[in-house]
């Protein structure tokens, strides 16, 4: 328990789960072949600001976290390195992880994509 008056205070505990946060950011985000400047983009913060939740230097503010997790296509669940009850779900599927990054393309970049995979979908289909 913290002494009063101390909120300003980390605690150990505190420290390393900003670090493991920061470490699995950093993980999610490679994984989604994302630089630090293209997820800030995503965020709306900057390449310096990511950098620093990466190393645990500056903590996420919870309003933010939905908007991570998408970014990074797992649950908040997953990104706070919470384990799931049942066991049953892991990582989002590839294809899953895609298709939410397709979502947040320009919609005129989402059509060609469409265009793309019909394009594909009907070649295989008549073979």
């Amino acid at each position: 328990m913290r002494p009063v008056g101390c909120l300003n205070m980390v605690t150990p505990e505190e420290r390393g789960f900003s670090v493991g946060f920061g470490k699995r950011i950093a993980q999610l985000r490679k994984e989604q072949g994302l630089t630090q400047s293209q997820f800030g983009e995503l965020l709306g913060v900057s390449q310096q600001q990511v950098a620093s939740f990466e190393a645990g230097r500056r903590r996420v503010t919870i309003a933010l976290l939905p908007t991570v997790a998408r970014a990074l296509g797992v649950s908040v669940e997953e990104l706070l390195g919470v384990k799931p009850e049942n066991g049953k779900r892991g990582p989002t599927p590839k294809l899953q992880q895609q298709l939410e990054r397709i979502s947040r393309l320009p919609k005129a970049r989402q059509r060609f994509v469409i265009e793309m995979l019909d394009t594909v979908l009907a070649q295989a289909a008549h073979q």
